[in-house]
């Protein structure tokens, strides 16, 4: 395997872990117990996270940046 290869997979499985763990911590704001949100709250955050993860996977397709957005409700 090649050393361009290497750090594409330790890279990869690094942050695709991440971004699992903190989608499931999002979960966790589901609560109700202990946090309080609205409809468009949800909609406003999934929303956001649908649009960063077509935009990551569109630089796969081509090459270039297509910027980064921080995410605010």
């Amino acid at each position: 395997m090649s050393k361009k290869r290497e750090k594409f997979v330790e890279l990869a499985e690094a942050r695709v872990n991440r971004a699992i763990k903190d989608l499931q911590l999002i979960g966790n704001l589901s609560n109700t117990s202990a946090y309080e949100f609205t409809e468009a709250d949800i909609r406003k955050m999934f929303s956001a996270i649908q649009k960063a993860t077509e935009v990551a996977k569109a630089r796969f397709a081509r090459d270039g940046d297509a910027g980064s957005g921080e995410f605010k409700l």
